[in-house]
């Protein structure tokens, strides 16, 4: 991922397709493996919470809390993303991040030292992968390496839920 290489990998949901986020050529590639508007903004993963301070210039205390408490994988949109390829954020400068507690995705964060993009393993408009083995030849021969570990589990694990913290202070829940 130092080089901009983009990898296939088991996250704390599904099978996701990722690269390093602060470097705009290999989001691009992401975007045109999936066939995906970059209008559309993907999430991003960190192995800690004291990471998101790093990449959202104002986390809202009520954050802190929501990552805290969640007992599952949650995503949270925050506004005033920084220190990220600027084709990887919404039109209004939103990022979704995600703490990961997956053992291998963890690891993985924590041996890169920066954030990870993590979008669905599947083409804009198709369904989406619940594991390995449902991932496309597309999408498989489209990336430069596929992580070795998990690629037998048959489980489908559920997506997480997803949060957007406005700048007003509300909060939007977009998947529970």
């Amino acid at each position: 991922m130092e080089q901009g290489c983009i990898i296939l990998y088991p996250t704390d949901t599904v099978w996701g397709i990722g690269c390093d986020a602060t470097n705009e050529a290999a989001v691009k590639r992401v975007y045109e493996l999936k066939q995906r508007v970059d209008s559309k903004a993907m999430l991003v993963l960190v192995d800690r919470d004291v990471k998101v301070d790093f990449y959202v210039s104002d986390v809202p205390e009520i954050a802190w809390q929501l990552i805290e408490v969640s007992d599952k994988p949650l995503t949270i949109i925050y506004p005033h993303a920084r220190n990220l390829a600027q084709n990887l954020l919404a039109n209004d400068g939103s990022v979704g991040i995600r703490v990961t507690q997956e053992p291998f995705s963890k690891k993985l964060c924590e041996k890169f030292r920066k954030a990870i993009v993590s979008t669905s393993a599947n083409i804009s408009g198709q369904p989406g992968a619940a594991n390995f083995q449902q991932i496309s030849e597309d999408i498989k021969q489209g990336v430069d390496y596929i992580v070795q570990y998990r690629q037998d589990d048959t489980a489908t694990p559920a997506p997480s839920s997803i949060i957007k913290l406005k700048e007003d202070g509300t909060i939007q829940i977009l998947r529970k």
